[in-house]
């Protein structure tokens, strides 16, 4: 049976994608598309941050695309001698909160130590945050996106502990995405599973979807990598045959399976 991931493919460099290696050991024949593009912004505001640890209680990232932003300043050789002689040291005496292990690994990536990555959504880390940090402390740096959801934001505003949002990035639909599913959906035909991984993906792909599927929709088993995801979907009239225990390739594997099982309705 057939699966198609709406999501970017993992970089080529680390091997194969998870997500499409844990869906072929169900015998699940998996296809990625690319939904989304994203255009960072801020980056000299975001290293001048950076280079003020003494300002700060600790950093939160909730998405890859924010470590990638701080990759991207890293790049340049002067930034880059100034994270490697003082700055990694001096936040690592801090903590830093991630959602996840994609975000956990990148946070490693550049040498800090990343906390909470199993809390698997916004909401729970915001409860793993809140048991941590003492109201009225120095503000958390939280470098997102454009469209960040409030969830976090709103726990930690009303608990009391100060967090400051630093805007690094721009969600766009990527603009190979409609040519992308119209040729999978004529080459491959219908697939047994669509995986959405953002309420990004439902807000640009759905409709697309809808249109190329017409009557069959019905057929397809709708999974979502997480809740804030799966929310979306239900907001636009679709029916989450599954969702992710966790944000995992694993995780997300073994809920399609198990959704695309004859008994399961």
């Amino acid at each position: 049976m057939k699966v198609l991931l709406l999501k970017d493919p993992k970089d080529k460099d680390s091997g194969p994608d998870p997500y499409i290696k844990e869906l072929g050991s169900y015998s699940l024949e998996a296809t990625l598309i690319p939904v989304l593009s994203f255009e960072f912004t801020s980056l000299d505001s975001l290293f001048d941050k950076l280079s003020h640890p003494e300002c700060y209680g600790g950093l939160v990232f909730t998405s890859p695309r924010a470590l990638e932003a701080i990759k991207i300043c890293l790049k340049e050789k002067s930034k880059k001698e100034a994270w490697s002689k003082s700055l990694k040291q001096m936040w690592n005496f801090k903590p830093t909160y991630v959602v996840g292990k994609a975000t956990a690994s990148l946070v490693e990536e550049i040498g800090l130590i990343p906390q909470g990555e199993k809390a698997g959504n916004a909401e729970k880390l915001a409860e793993y945050i809140c048991a941590r940090e003492k109201p009225n402390s120095s503000a958390l740096l939280f470098p997102c996106g454009a469209l960040k959801r409030e969830v976090l934001p709103t726990v930690l505003r009303e608990k009391g502990i100060p967090l400051e949002s630093l805007t690094v990035y721009q969600t766009a639909q990527h603009p190979d995405l409609q040519e992308s599913l119209s040729s999978y959906f004529s080459q491959q035909g219908i697939p047994a599973s669509i995986a959405f991984f953002s309420p990004s993906g439902v807000k640009f792909c759905l409709q697309h979807i809808q249109k190329l599927s017409g009557d069959l929709i019905n057929q397809v088993k709708f999974a979502a990598i997480g809740p804030s995801t799966a929310e979306a979907l239900r907001g636009a009239g679709v029916a989450v045959s599954c969702t992710a225990g966790s944000p995992t390739a694993q995780d997300l594997a073994a809920a399609i399976h198990t959704a695309l099982q004859p008994h399961c309705c």
